[in-house]
C-alpha cells in the first residue's frame, strides 16, 4: 500500500483552521509561561508528595528524589529539599554540556521550585494506613512528574542523566531508569526497615503507571483507515464537516486484485464516533479500521519540542 495524493481543505478552510482556538492553544504550549506554569505545578505535586507523604510514612522513591530521601533518613541535619538540591547540581553541570541548554535551564527552575517547595511545605497527610500513604504518594509524584514532563523541561534528576547517557552510550532512558532505581533501592534495603522498602517499590510501579497515564492523557491519537466505493464523498466530508485532513492511499484487493483507494484520516478521542456516523451515513458497505496512533506530530496536532 503506497500514499498516492494527500487532500487537503482548500485555501480560506486552511486560513480558519489556523485561526482556531486549538491551533492558538498549540502554539501558546511553547511560550515561557506555558512551560513555567507546568514546572510550578508539577514541583509543587512533587514536592507535596515527597514532603507531606514520603517523609512523615517513611517512604522511598525512585531517582534522585530518593537519593534525598535516603540522605535525609541517614543524615537527618540537612532538610529532604537541600539533599535533593545539592544532588541536582552536578547532574545540571553535566545536561548543561551534553544535554540541551535550554531543556537544562528549564529543568533547573524545575528543580530549584522542587527544592524550595520541599522546603516550605510543612503539612502532613493525616493517613494512618500505609497502602493509603503509598497511593496517595504514588499518584501525587507520578502526576507531578507527568505534568512536568509535558513541559520542555523536567524537576530534574535522572531524567537529565538519562538524556546524557542515552546521548554518550546510546542506553534507552527506560532502561538506565530502571538499573537507577535498582540502585536507590539496594541502598534502601541497606539502611531501611524492608517494610518500608517494599513498601516503596510497590509505590514507584504507582507513579510509573500515573506518570505515563498523564503523558498520554491529552496527546493519544487515533488512526482511521477507511474502505469505501465512494472515497471522494469520504474525503469531502472528513474535510468539511470533521475539520480534519485526510490522505489518499492506492490499495489493492488481496483476493480480488482490485485496486481500491483507502483514505487514511488522524483524528483525536472525541471525534471517534463522529467519523463512525459520517462514514456509515455516506456508504453503509464501508469498511473502516480504527486504532491507536500514539504520538502524531504535525499541523492539527502536536508540534515538535526541540530541547
Amino acid at each position: 500500500m503506497t500514499a498516492a495524493r494527500p487532500a487537503q481543505p482548500d485555501s480560506s478552510a486552511r486560513s480558519a483552521s489556523s485561526m482556531s482556538l486549538g491551533g492558538r492553544l498549540r502554539r501558546y504550549a511553547f511560550t515561557v509561561p506555558w512551560n513555567l506554569f507546568l514546572l510550578t505545578t508539577g514541583s509543587l505535586l512533587v514536592a507535596f508528595a515527597i514532603k507531606c507523604v514520603a517523609v512523615p510514612h517513611g517512604l522511598l522513591a525512585g531517582g534522585v528524589s530518593g537519593l534525598a530521601l535516603l540522605g535525609y533518613y541517614v543524615i537527618p541535619a540537612l532538610d529532604t529539599g537541600a539533599w535533593y538540591f545539592l544532588l541536582n547540581v552536578p547532574i545540571m553541570i553535566l545536561g548543561w554540556r551534553m544535554v540541551s541548554r535550554r531543556f537544562v535551564l528549564y529543568s533547573l527552575y524545575g528543580m530549584a521550585a522542587t527544592s524550595v517547595l520541599i522546603e516550605r511545605l510543612t503539612y502532613v497527610l493525616p493517613v494512618a494506613d500505609p497502602w493509603l500513604a503509598v497511593i496517595a504518594c504514588g499518584v501525587t509524584l507520578g502526576a507531578g512528574i507527568g505534568v512536568a514532563l509535558r513541559s520542555m523541561g523536567s524537576t530534574g534528576g535522572a531524567d537529565i542523566l538519562a538524556v546524557a547517557v542515552r546521548e554518550r552510550l546510546g542506553m534507552p532512558i527506560g532502561r538506565f531508569e530502571f538499573l537507577f532505581n535498582v540502585g536507590v533501592f539496594a541502598l534502601g534495603f541497606a539502611t531501611m526497615k524492608m517494610e518500608a522498602v517494599l513498601y516503596s517499590v510497590a509505590m514507584n510501579f504507582l507513579v510509573g503507571w500515573v506518570t505515563d497515564a498523564c503523558l498520554s492523557m491529552f496527546s493519544e491519537r487515533r488512526m482511521a483507515l477507511v474502505i469505501s466505493s465512494q472515497p471522494d464523498a469520504v474525503v469531502q466530508a472528513v474535510l468539511h464537516r470533521l475539520g480534519r485532513g485526510a490522505t489518499v492511499l492506492s490499495g489493492r484487493g488481496g483476493w480480488s486484485g482490485e485496486e481500491k483507494p483507502v483514505v487514511l484520516i488522524m483524528l483525536n478521542n472525541l471525534e471517534m464516533k463522529r467519523l463512525e456516523e459520517l462514514v456509515y451515513e455516506i456508504d453503509p458497505a464501508a469498511f473502516l479500521i480504527m486504532g491507536s496512533g500514539f504520538n502524531v506530530l504535525g499541523q492539527g496536532f502536536s508540534g515538535r519540542k526541540e530541547y
